[in-house]
């Protein structure tokens, strides 16, 4: 029994460690980087269907190119002048109970919570 159960752990570690070994090497190949460049690039065009196909045949045949540099992150927002600046847990439920106290429903919830998220608290939206 005991020997049966050291070989099974014997194969799935060796199994473990031949997974990682390709997970390794497919980070290091060109193809797979453009790849995942192209399809990227089709998500955030919203590309579907046939359209997606085809930009995506067309960015594969492209001459590879370095992977653009990782846009700048936004400066940080300065506080709002008048309100109470609230930590993401504390905005998130006073937002949602504000978007409730005004009837907000659907679509219109959905705009007025992200609107008050990114103003850090519901004193704060303009």
């Amino acid at each position: 029994m005991h020997k049966l159960l050291f070989a099974v752990a014997a194969l799935s570690f060796s199994l473990a460690g031949f997974s990682l070994a390709g997970l390794a090497h497919a980070a290091d190949n060109p193809q797979q980087n453009k790849m995942a460049t192209c399809n990227k690039t089709a998500t955030e065009k919203g590309l579907k269907g046939d359209d997606r196909k085809k930009f995506m045949a067309e960015c594969l045949k492209a001459a590879p190119t370095a992977p653009a540099p990782a846009p700048a992150a936004p400066p940080p927002a300065a506080p709002p002048a008048g309100g109470k600046v609230l930590a993401p847990k504390d905005a998130m439920g006073a937002c949602a109970k504000k978007s409730k106290e005004l009837g907000n429903k659907g679509d219109a919830h959905k705009e007025y919570m992200s609107k008050c998220l990114k103003a850090k608290g519901p004193d704060n939206v303009k």
